[in-house]
């Protein structure tokens, strides 16, 4: 039963990879492009990582070095991508040509001349 487990974490890894691989080959603005890799570097990896930990736990070893590096993945993942579309934010619109936020205090671009 774990191997079939492991198999179908490995298949779902690959998949995975290959979407976002194909993803980041067939999108052409950046917006686009930071999607696809981003999920299959989550999921696809995190497939890859799961499997390794449950074969790891097969075997009677403990497998924490695979379970961290599963956290810190997805951790760093969406925070990773959201500093990429900051910059592509500030790098290629003018702050006059973004919607102005409603109501929040940490947006992008906020109207100087709006009170607090």
């Amino acid at each position: 039963m774990t191997d079939i487990l492991i198999t179908l974490l490995l298949i779902i890894g690959a998949v995975f990879g290959l979407i976002g691989s194909f993803g980041l080959w067939k999108l052409r603005q950046p917006m686009q492009r930071l999607h696809a890799p981003t999920k299959a570097s989550t999921v696809g990896v995190g497939a890859v990582l799961l499997a390794s930990a449950v074969h790891k736990g097969t075997q009677g070893q403990p497998s924490w070095e695979e379970l961290l590096v599963l956290i810190f993945l997805f951790i760093t993942a969406p925070v990773s991508a959201l500093f990429l579309a900051k910059v592509h934010l500030h790098k290629d619109h003018a702050p006059q040509d973004l919607p102005q936020p409603e109501g929040s205090e940490w947006a992008t671009y906020k109207n100087p001349d709006e009170p607090r």
